[in-house]
């Protein structure tokens, strides 16, 4: 049953007319009985209805595009590739609307909440997923609502969604119109990358992973010690005393190689989360008088476009954001084919550059 203006006003202990008020932004209302009212808006996921001539379906030319932070050339470049797919010679003219989140999992929510309120056409979510049973379960609750609305909804970067209630029949038409999955083979990425210090020779590798509760980190790490398994239970057991945790960007990346060196001052190679935070290690290794990769060599993931251009130039892994964000955009736009069972796994591709060498003796 749909929630109504009523529903709120008693949730909030309100008059529906403060209720309307609040949703109009055009009265002032007291800071305290406001956030009553959106906490009451948020909890009961009530969405105030649009043009009458848009309420059967999503009939409006907004496509929301969600990143975590559209500074990073990582979301950049998908969010790019995203609005490309919309000219009007592709497709009538669509208006993309990049949604910044911040890294930040309720505002993810309150996105979604918004785009539904606007009728959007598509959304597109970007990025890794937080790991938070609570988040999964409302994020999938706010995506079946915009598909059942006629929303088309692609994931780009992210597992696609588990199912609910441990495996619960979907509502009936749902799975025709649920999430599809542009999804980075990112565990068979960190494999390689991981692999290829190996065959140098490396032995001692450090990894400044991105943060514990995200997706993409935890696959990455899958990958990364699946390698190291594969040489033998020694190599496995240090990966734990050698990983450090941060955050996706430069800072982290500096500090995370500090502490590395900390625990294991003869360590001889680097791997990070991405190539910003390699950018990092590279400057605290340089710092403590190391070359690379003559003393330490460091890689990184993604192919961001000032990769090839440092010094050295990095080693890393291609993922190919502008093609799979223009894919995700097809995708949303129903320009393109759904993949079988929903998800398309974009292939990624080992970039072996002077950043990287043998150990020392």
């Amino acid at each position: 049953m749909a929630v109504t203006l009523a529903d709120v006003a008693a949730r909030a202990g309100v008059s529906a007319a403060t209720v309307s008020r609040v949703l109009s932004g055009n009265y002032p209302v007291a800071g305290a009985t406001r956030s009553r009212v959106l906490r009451a808006v948020e909890e009961l996921e009530y969405v105030v209805n649009g043009p009458a001539s848009a309420l059967a379906a999503a009939t409006s030319d907004l496509v929301g595009v969600l990143v975590n932070d559209i500074a990073d050339p990582f979301f950049g470049i998908m969010a790019s590739a995203v609005q490309s797919e919309m000219e009007p010679e592709k497709a009538g003219g669509k208006l993309a609307v990049v949604c910044n989140t911040g890294g930040s999992p309720e505002r993810e929510l309150t996105y979604l909440t918004l785009l539904q309120r606007q009728r959007a056409a598509a959304v597109v979510l970007t990025g890794s997923a937080v790991e938070d049973p609570g988040h999964t379960a409302a994020l999938a609750a706010r995506l079946r609502r915009l598909a059942s609305a006629g929303t088309r909804v692609v994931l780009c970067g992210r597992p696609p969604l588990p199912e609910a209630d441990g495996g619960a029949a979907a509502p009936d038409g749902e799975d025709a119109c649920g999430p599809l999955t542009v999804a980075f083979d990112n565990r068979g990425g960190a494999r390689r990358l991981t692999e290829h210090l190996l065959a140098l020779g490396h032995r001692r590798i450090g990894y400044v992973a991105g943060p514990a509760e995200r997706t993409t980190t935890r696959h990455r790490l899958e990958g990364h010690r699946s390698a190291l398994a594969d040489r033998g239970p020694e190599l496995l057991a240090a990966a734990e005393h050698l990983t450090v945790h941060g955050a996706y960007d430069r800072s982290s990346g500096y500090d995370g190689a500090l502490e590395l060196l900390r625990r294991r001052p003869d360590l001889t190679a680097v791997l990070a989360a991405n190539d910003t935070v390699a950018l990092g290690v590279c400057a605290a290794l340089r710092d403590r008088g190391l070359r690379i990769p003559e003393d330490v060599s460091v890689a990184g993931f993604d192919d961001l476009p000032f990769s090839a251009d440092a010094a050295p130039a990095l080693t890393t892994v291609r993922i190919p954001l502008h093609e799979a964000g223009a894919r995700a955009g097809r995708l949303a736009l129903g320009r393109e084919s759904a993949p079988p069972g929903g998800v398309a796994t974009v292939r990624t591709e080992l970039m072996a550059r002077a950043s990287t060498a043998p150990p020392h003796a």
